[in-house]
């Protein structure tokens, strides 16, 4: 597909890449024109920047490997191929969550991953994957792009080198995998769960024992008995590392309502490049966000049928068990806020959104819901 082609289909229309990077914050008529004049010139040339990017995930991971790969492609043909970002899978240059450490010291360019890897740096990284009954992806957007969301997110971030784009959101997630019914909040003492963020900081207060485990290693960690349940994301990610063959029962969602995933530079490295390299990977970057919220939806509809027919069990916990996680993650909230200031400014930002959202969209999306 030619660069003007791609343009005008993807909706920012026939325009020059600088044209496309103005979408993304270079204003005015005369950085626009003249960032236009630019771009005919660097037009047809080989790659003069050239980006290394791991991720935390297999190339064969779907969606998620999908979206990167989207990414790639998309920064190639809006630059004319002057750009140019070699994927690295996980273990391939460093280890799955060894990203965050090779791009923060510089060692690689730039990674893809979700925000909350990184709970053991600073706990506030959770917050921009999302909290336990927080906000849905549309609502998340909002507070990243309308709201403080990608301020804040960008402010911790310095404080590691690095500088955070969007990255794709995968959507409500599956509560996860478990190879017995939950039938009572005592089944949650001494379970060994693949759980991760926040959500896992509350089944940890509970009394289970949460691992973060990368995607690759939940299937093996279960058939050897070291995990008795594992949430990873939805049906279809679910699907294609065969869980349900090891742990039947999928439950319905609580923990992660819109999660966000990430593009991270080094920021010394993002600060090196012009502004129009800089546009147009931010803007890359927001047309592969919806990208995965789209392929989500479209491959997870028909991978939970796929689950269901291969005797996947789905199961919703009980309202008492919903209860208790909503007071625990409370008491969660109030402690890690008073531990850590960071991340008591997120939150504080994060749910003031939230609150200001809610009521619309239980008056539109929900009362759609309902009659559909």
């Amino acid at each position: 597909m030619q660069r003007r082609e791609f343009l005008k289909n993807t909706g920012i229309g026939a325009i020059s890449a600088l044209g496309v990077a103005a979408l993304a914050g270079c204003g005015g008529e005369e950085n626009t024109s003249k960032a236009a004049g630019q771009s005919e010139q660097t037009a047809g040339k080989k790659a003069s920047v050239k980006i290394r990017l791991a991720m935390t995930w297999p190339i064969t991971m779907p969606i998620l490997a999908e979206t990167v790969k989207h990414y790639a492609r998309t920064v190639s043909e809006l630059s004319s191929g002057s750009i140019s970002i070699e994927i690295f899978p996980a273990g391939k240059l460093v280890p799955a969550l060894g990203v965050f450490d090779a791009v923060s010291s510089g060692q690689i360019d730039a990674y893809h991953s979700a925000p909350y890897y990184w709970e053991g740096k600073n706990t506030a990284f959770n917050i921009f994957s999302g909290i336990p009954f927080g906000m849905i992806d549309i609502e998340q957007n909002a507070w990243f792009l309308y709201g403080e969301g990608m301020s804040l997110w960008r402010e911790i971030a310095a404080k590691y080198n690095l500088y955070p784009l969007l990255g794709g959101a995968t959507s409500i997630q599956m509560a996860g995998w478990y190879k017995k019914e939950m039938l009572s909040i005592k089944d949650f003492e001494g379970l060994r769960i693949r759980m991760v963020g926040i959500a896992g900081q509350v089944l940890s207060k509970l009394g289970a024992a949460t691992k973060s485990t990368p995607g690759g290693e939940i299937v093996p960690n279960l058939e050897r008995g070291v995990l008795d349940a594992a949430e990873w994301v939805s049906p279809a990610f679910d699907l294609k590392l065969d869980i349900h063959k090891v742990a039947p029962y999928y439950y319905t969602p609580w923990q992660e309502a819109g999660s966000i995933t990430e593009f991270v530079f080094n920021k010394q490295k993002w600060e090196s490049y012009s502004k129009e390299v800089q546009s147009i990977l931010e803007v890359a970057s927001r047309e592969a966000h919806l990208q995965m919220t789209a392929m989500g939806q479209f491959y997870n509809a028909k991978a939970m049928e796929d689950l269901k027919a291969q005797g996947a069990q789905v199961r919703t916990f009980s309202p008492e068990i919903l209860e208790t996680f909503k007071k625990t993650l409370a008491i969660v909230l109030e402690e890690e806020s008073a531990k850590n200031p960071d991340f008591a400014k997120v939150l504080a930002s994060y749910q003031s959104f939230q609150n200001e959202q809610k009521t619309w969209t239980k008056d539109s999306l929900g009362a759609y819901l309902n009659i559909r």
